[in-house]
């Protein structure tokens, strides 16, 4: 009698490999330079590293170390990085199933959820690519990322103004090319993305940094509503 052939759980998808690598190549650019403001600001190299190792949060490390360079204190640093990173709340949401279902694999994965990693991972039709797709481009941005920031603080003020460079541009651009699948395929998607963009656009001149994205989720009840009726 023939075993019938088992799906690996995990194959083998040298394409995911190949379009994930554009979001590490963002990421690592930017963790550059956020190890570099972190270091010629004062902050001591360890201060970027183990925050990036342990908290992980991108743009929030981003905003707590700028409070931490104005003056403010530890505390002040982390309430805004949550404050910021309350979004990642929604997005583990939307992966919780793809996590897996062991406690180390829900564990690891929530600290792997970042805004390039969901969106990566939802852009996949099928169940076992997403799963694949959501570790793949996970595991490698945490590396990267960690690595960036490394090489970043040890460089220091030797890399000069890094805003000069238009860093802030690659992870915005890497987002559009990610979501633009999703985009295309739902008129409700697109709905709620321009419903979201709109608020951020208008918040942003009166808005601290950060909150105009937080509640660009509003954009979500345009789908909501959509999907009930």
């Amino acid at each position: 009698m023939r075993t019938a052939e088992r799906t690996p759980r995990f194959p083998f998808a040298p394409d995911l490999i190949r379009d994930a690598s554009l979001v590490w190549l963002a990421s690592g650019i930017v963790g550059v330079s956020f190890g570099a403001i972190a270091v010629a600001g004062g902050l001591p190299v360890w201060v970027p590293v183990v925050m990036s190792l342990v908290v992980y949060a991108g743009s929030a490390q981003f905003s707590a170390v700028g409070v931490l360079l104005a003056g403010g204190g530890p505390l002040a640093a982390a309430a805004t990085g949550l404050l910021l990173n309350t979004r990642t709340a929604a997005f583990s949401l939307a992966v919780a199933d793809t996590l897996g279902k062991g406690r180390l694999a829900r564990l690891v994965g929530a600290h792997l959820v970042t805004d390039e990693t969901v969106a990566f991972a939802l852009a996949q039709s099928d169940p076992v690519r997403r799963r694949t797709a959501f570790w793949v481009s996970g595991l490698g941005l945490f590396a990267v990322w960690n690595i960036g920031v490394l090489a970043g603080a040890l460089a220091g003020d030797a890399l000069g103004d890094t805003a000069r460079y238009g860093l802030d541009a690659a992870f915005p651009a890497v987002l559009v090319a990610l979501v633009l699948p999703a985009l295309r395929g739902d008129a409700a998607v697109r709905r709620s993305a321009v419903l979201g963009a709109c608020v951020a656009l208008a918040l942003s001149p009166v808005a601290p940094a950060g909150v105009p994205v937080l509640l660009a989720l509003a954009g979500l009840l345009a789908f909501g509503r959509r999907r009930s009726a």
